[in-house]
């Protein structure tokens, strides 16, 4: 009885040890912003507007992605450009609250790394280039202006100097085929054509992109 306890003890510790544990967070990481359908199911904000025109039927809808950095001291930052802001560096506490809903929880946040992270670095001093760039309504290359995935698209290079992620002919319409009502009012706004078809990126293609892969831990505990 007593050798059955002990080789007992001894399958569960190796199976307890052998799991792995949190990874810590590195620098050039990349948080998805991510809600469920049911929360961006109207088309007449961004959210919805960018949920309806790229989804791909799972579960969450990607509305954003934003860059890790972290510091000597092992705080945790973040890169990005939003609709309220240019691009910039903030603490995590400073991202986490704008991105805090109406009713006080968070979205999903879902953090991926690259397969090799050997140039992480050298891909977050290239976004840092890039703070004080103004958000890009126009979903346009290279007009000197930022959308959150393209900022990602542009620092993230290879040695070569061409982009790690694929870039696709951009889709503003819904399953209807029509353009929702965001989209309209927007390009009317900055007397722009909606750029439909005009190469470009959004978070929920980058998440799915080959060259990522899923870190084991959990950015809001």
């Amino acid at each position: 009885m007593k050798k059955s306890i002990i080789a007992l003890c001894a399958v569960f510790m190796a199976v307890c040890c052998s799991q792995p544990g949190p990874e810590p967070f590195q620098t050039g990481d990349l948080v998805f912003v991510g809600l469920p359908p049911e929360s961006t199911s109207g088309q007449d904000t961004m959210q919805g507007a960018i949920a309806a025109a790229t989804h791909d039927g799972n579960q969450l809808n990607l509305i954003h992605v934003a860059i890790l950095e972290v510091d000597a001291k092992d705080s945790l930052w973040v890169i990005d450009v939003t609709l309220t802001h240019p691009v910039k560096r903030d603490s995590l506490g400073g991202f986490l609250k704008e991105f805090t809903r109406r009713d006080g929880t968070l979205p999903e946040m879902l953090v991926m790394r690259l397969k090799d992270p050997s140039h992480a670095k050298e891909h977050v001093e290239r976004v840092k280039s890039f703070i004080g760039q103004p958000y890009d309504y126009a979903f346009q290359p290279d007009n000197g202006a930022m959308y959150c995935s393209e900022l990602v698209y542009y620092s993230y290079l290879k040695p070569d100097g061409t982009p790690i992620f694929d870039c696709y002919p951009m889709n503003f319409k819904n399953d209807d085929g029509e353009f929702p009502p965001y989209w309209v009012r927007l390009f009317e706004r900055i007397h722009t054509p909606i750029p439909q078809d005009v190469m470009g990126t959004n978070p929920q293609a980058m998440y799915k992109s080959e060259a990522l892969r899923p870190v084991n831990n959990t950015l809001v505990k």
